[in-house]
């Protein structure tokens, strides 16, 4: 019998790696700039820089800066104000899309609209420092912007008109707030504004509004574009059958109702329960829920399958 070493049972033992290991400084500056440009804003601005001359001059490209992400959780010790600033000082006029959360003023967002009429994305969240006038003194700066997002800041009625009469190419359009389970008011006043000046919208959250069906028709009869809708934590709904016939009849691909689910919602997804009048029920709209939810129209898909 022959040998196990010889009889080919056992495949050759593969030769040593003699590469040359290589530092991460040495890679190519389009790769690395690849790998920087997946972390925030402030990361690269407050770590990653730092590691080495060769990083330090990825970041410093203008290239990098097209987009700033300068997203946090609102318990970060630094003076972020300044930090964007920087980094639009970076893009050169370049800057096409901008995240701010938990920070920023009216001075802040002038700064930036003085420097970045390019700008196409501009996404707000939690920014109580910046008021009303302030927001719409920088949009109108803006005239290119497709996408905007005030989630728990001041923008509403006769502002939310402005900027709508100001931004012609707007295609999205968030506006969140807290949501009420029993809101004790109701106003169309945002829905107004939208139906009356944003007729090219495609996107449209309006999580936690206190429109009303009236309002909610005037923004389906004039902006005939719309595909995507979230009505999520919108509980002034009357005529619920009525309503829910005309939503299935649009041209609406998704469609997100009061009650549905806000796992890929990116704040915190609570409404208040204020009043526990019996008269505000919120059983009959859940039951409208599933109705929709078993039309035949009905579409789940993502946002990425649209946009």
């Amino acid at each position: 019998m022959a040998s196990s070493s010889s009889s080919g049972l056992f495949p050759p033992e593969p030769p040593l790696f003699t590469g040359e290991c290589r530092s991460w400084a040495e890679l190519p500056s389009e790769l690395t700039s690849l790998i920087l440009r997946r972390l925030g804003s402030i990361d690269i601005l407050e770590n990653a820089q730092k590691v080495c001359t060769s990083w330090r001059r990825v970041c410093k490209d203008t290239a990098m800066w097209r987009k700033i992400d300068m997203r946090n959780s609102g318990d970060l010790v630094l003076n972020l104000e300044m930090m964007c600033r920087h980094a639009v000082d970076r893009s050169q006029g370049g800057l096409v899309e901008i995240d701010i959360w938990h920070f920023g003023t009216d001075s802040l967002l002038n700064y930036i609209a003085d420097r970045s009429s390019n700008l196409r994305s501009l996404r707000l969240a939690m920014c109580s420092p910046i008021t009303t006038d302030g927001l719409t003194e920088a949009i109108v700066k803006l005239p290119l912007l497709e996408e905007l997002e005030v989630s728990y800041c001041s923008l509403s009625g006769e502002s939310l008109k402005i900027v709508g009469q100001s931004l012609p190419n707007l295609k999205t359009l968030k506006l969140n707030r807290i949501g009420f389970l029993r809101p004790r008011y109701e106003s169309d006043v945002d829905a107004l504004a939208i139906a009356e000046t944003m007729h090219g919208l495609r996107f449209l959250q309006l999580f936690g509004n206190i429109l009303t069906n009236g309002g909610l028709n005037a923004i389906l009869d004039n902006c005939p574009d719309l595909v995507h809708l979230d009505l999520r934590f919108y509980f002034n709904v009357y005529n619920v059958g009525d309503l829910i016939t005309r939503l299935c009849s649009e041209k609406i691909k998704v469609l997100r109702l009061p009650y549905d689910s806000t796992d890929d919602y990116p704040y915190a997804g609570n409404y208040y329960d204020i009043d526990s009048s019996d008269e505000d029920s919120p059983w009959p709209l859940m039951a409208a829920n599933d109705y929709y939810h078993s039309f035949a129209g009905y579409s789940d898909h993502s946002d990425d399958d649209y946009y």
